[in-house]
């Protein structure tokens, strides 16, 4: 990809073509660590009734903090997401500015080699090297500026959305079972199987759905034994 010429209207480009490739909100990986992290969330609460002794107070108790908990924890996590983009584009402006601004041609691919994953710079000649610092030399400011888009503004949403709405399902059962033994077991069974179906989804990438989705469901559980044992 790096070595096909660079149209010399890059920068004058549609945003539309230039985010074309981003065309998912967040990527498997995200997806997958929220879901898990919801889920972790709300099973520190669900694990730790004492279904056997617990009166409707106790579930009721149990049900507005997980719900509570996973909510705040959804925005934090859409705020932080937010945060780490814009970081990140801060730096990225910051290098495009030091590379223009290279006192020689050399130093300027110096910067560029050092802003590219090592394991490109193999395939890049010199000639390689100066085609992308000709290119950065014509982006202007505007082009550079870290501002948010709205596609960072859906990812936010979706990660808050994420984090809050798969406390639904495991906790749905203890809304309208009276029997506190009972909704437990099926808000296990549900969340085991929701940790399995978001490693299956994920493995789907890599071609290995069902030693993914089985690894899923135990690492959360031990995450979820980890919480509760460290007090969580």
């Amino acid at each position: 990809m790096i070595n096909r010429p660079i149209p010399p209207d890059f920068e004058a480009q549609s945003e539309p073509d230039r985010t074309e490739i981003r065309r998912r909100v967040l990527d498997p990986v995200d997806r997958a660590s929220e879901v898990l992290f919801g889920l972790i969330m709300v099973l520190t609460f669900t694990v730790s009734l004492n279904a056997t002794e617990a009166g409707r107070s106790d579930v009721r108790a149990m049900l507005v903090g997980a719900l509570g908990c996973n909510l705040a924890w959804g925005i934090i996590d859409a705020v932080m997401f937010l945060m780490g983009i814009k970081g990140e584009r801060n730096l990225a402006a910051q290098t495009v500015r030091a590379i223009q601004e290279a006192p020689t041609v050399g130093a300027a691919h110096l910067k560029i080699a050092d802003a590219l994953p090592s394991i490109v710079l193999p395939a890049l000649s010199a000639v390689d090297l100066e085609r992308i610092r000709i290119h950065l030399l014509r982006v202007s400011d505007t082009v550079g500026e870290p501002r948010l888009s709205r596609q960072d503004y859906l990812g936010a949403v979706f990660i808050f959305l994420l984090v809050f709405l798969c406390t639904l399902p495991v906790v749905i059962p203890f809304m309208f079972l009276q029997d506190a033994t009972l909704a437990l077991r099926i808000s296990n069974i549900v969340a085991i199987t929701m940790l399995f179906f978001t490693g299956y989804t994920f493995g789907k990438q890599a071609g290995r759905p069902w030693r993914v989705g089985l690894l899923m469901v135990a690492i959360g559980l031990s995450l979820v034994s980890i919480a509760l044992l460290l007090g969580g």
